[in-house]
């Protein structure tokens, strides 16, 4: 559960520290003071999507810090490498310009991570939230929530996939005859080109080399006779005199027997200036340039060049991309018989897939039964005696029989009299019944929902009189089992508090400030007295909301 809640300078609350308590904590105050300002801090340090919007005016940033105890989250906090000493403790900071920073425990984590922590740990139900019954494409989850189908939905999705798969490769394969030739027609001339190119690695660069060779060729033979002229046909050239070096050497050697290697590296720098030599008259008399051969190189370049940038790839991708538009040939070619292949395949595929999503749809039949009848009897709870509650399943319409979800079609039907058939909950529900459904459902979830606090932003929208008592009472039962926020205007739910916290709004030096107060008996007293009659706080007031706690601390003593 949350234990303790501090806000800086988010909207009007420049500070606010509440703690918070096990069971029913309560906030009232006036419209605008500034109530679900608490929650919208508790969702944004949850990683509820926020912005700089939330930031107090003139205030550097915001900051909500959160301490919760007694939370299952150990999976997550080894998931995410992070130690928890008894208390997790989870901080946000928004800043002025939008940017956010988010820390669990002092290690930081990312808006993401703590939306998957903030899911674990608190479930926020907003004034809006009972509008979500109305959109019918939401029942389904609603059910799958409540149901215990988690094996029977993993068998279908397998099967579902496996369906969609072939499904597509069918697709993919299947083509009317003028698709069939256009494609034939253009992956053999593609082939053809590229068969015809007959490209290999490395011929690029080295017809780059000799077509820059042959560019140069006048320059290259210049220097190159150059070179054999100094080495070799000079009447003094390079090998003439290390020739006669050599043997000076080697004479002296012979007298001066240290001077030997001096010798051997003369006599080996012979050798290797004649081999020199010997290379550059074989390559001189193997230049051998012709126009032609320059126009048949850059012929050569240029188509390959072209093919390059024609199916976008290098020179090494050349042959792979004949590899592959020969796959493809032999794949559209052998089509028909693949396609009788898949749609046999796809047929046992169907059959599977429908076979599980049957006993999926068993499964969630089942449980909608079990669903409507708590949801019924919660409502009935809820001072709405006469209530009818259905979870309708339907087949899906049209082929295969089956959508991403399965073969049914949810949706939840609602008499709220007796003597009326159930109809559409959009087009029979009152906005009271809404809030008073969606309690149930919270009420109903709440039996398998690893989630140990719940808050409530505004429940009692279009509740009031004997409905707003049984929706109190609702609460406080939930609360013996689970840890309660909630914000309301009713002084039914208020009373049913085992922590009240009033909620104000003043103006000091032209600026609004909202504080947070917890309420002792006399406090709650005086706030409830408030709910009932606003500004005219009576004695007769003041009594009757004396005799409301009484009645509620009664309730809650034989829950």
């Amino acid at each position: 559960m949350i234990t303790d809640l501090h806000i800086e300078n988010i909207a009007v609350i420049e500070r606010a520290d509440i703690t918070f308590g096990p069971g029913f904590n309560v906030l009232t105050g006036e419209t605008g003071a500034g109530k679900s300002i608490v929650i919208d801090a508790i969702d944004a340090v949850l990683g509820g999507r926020t912005g700089r919007e939330i930031v107090r005016s003139g205030a550097d940033r915001a900051l909500v810090s959160a301490v919760f105890t007694d939370v299952d989250v150990g999976a997550w906090l080894e998931e995410n490498e992070i130690d928890a000493d008894g208390e997790l403790i989870v901080q946000r900071r928004i800043g002025a310009d939008g940017k956010s920073s988010c820390r669990v425990c002092g290690v930081p984590v990312t808006v993401q991570q703590l939306r998957t922590l903030g899911a674990r740990l608190l479930d926020i139900h907003g004034q809006n939230d009972g509008r979500q019954l109305l959109d019918e494409t939401r029942h389904l989850e609603y059910l799958d929530r409540f149901a215990d189908i988690s094996e029977c939905k993993r068998q279908f999705s397998a099967a579902y996939e496996r369906w969609l798969g072939i499904s597509r490769e069918i697709e993919r394969l299947s083509m009317d005859e003028f698709e069939k030739e256009r494609r034939t027609s253009r992956l053999t001339a593609e082939i053809e080109e590229l068969a015809q190119a007959k490209p290999r690695p490395g011929e690029e660069a080295e017809l780059e080399s000799r077509c820059a060779m042959m560019k140069n060729a006048g320059k290259l033979t210049e220097a190159l006779r150059g070179a054999y002229e100094a080495l070799y046909e000079a009447d003094e050239n390079a090998i003439g005199l290390a020739s006669d070096a050599a043997h000076f050497a080697a004479s002296a050697a012979a007298i001066a027997p240290e001077l030997g290697d001096a010798a051997k590296g003369i006599s080996d720098a012979c050798f290797l200036l004649t081999d020199a030599s010997e290379r550059i008259s074989d390559f001189l008399q193997g230049l051998d340039f012709s126009d032609e051969e320059f126009d048949r190189i850059e012929t050569r370049l240029a188509l390959l060049h072209r093919l390059e940038r024609k199916y976008g790839v290098d020179e090494a991708g050349l042959p792979d991309a004949l590899e592959q538009r020969q796959r493809q040939l032999a794949e559209i070619e052998s089509a028909s018989d693949l396609l009788i292949a898949l749609e046999k395949d796809l047929r046992a595929a169907e059959k599977k897939a429908m076979e599980t999503a049957k006993t999926l749809s068993k499964a969630r039949a089942a449980a909608a039964k079990t669903l409507s009848e708590r949801i019924e009897t919660q409502l009935r709870e809820l001072n709405m005696p006469g209530v009818r509650f259905r979870v309708e399943l339907t087949d899906v319409q049209g082929a295969p029989g089956f959508h991403a979800d399965g073969c049914d079609e949810v949706r939840f039907l609602m008499s709220a009299n007796a003597g009326e058939a159930p109809g559409r909950i959009a087009k029979i529900a009152s906005g009271g019944e809404l809030s008073r459904i969606m309690l149930a459902m919270k009420s109903v979830f709440a039996a398998n929902d690893a989630v140990d606090t719940l808050v409530f932003d505004e429940i009692d929208t279009g509740v009031s009189g004997i409905a707003a008592q049984r929706v109190g009472e609702k609460m406080g039962a939930l609360a013996r089992h689970r840890q309660l926020i909630c914000i309301t205007h009713l002084p039914q739910i208020a009373a049913m508090a085992d922590q009240h916290f009033a909620i104000r709004k003043d103006v000091h030096d032209g600026r609004t400030y909202t504080s947070v107060t917890p309420l002792d008996r006399e406090g709650r007293v005086r706030e409830l007295a408030r709910l009932y009659g606003g500004d005219a706080v009576t004695e007769t007031t003041l009594r009757a909301a004396s005799e409301q706690l009484d009645a509620a601390d009664s309730f809650k003593h034989h829950i």
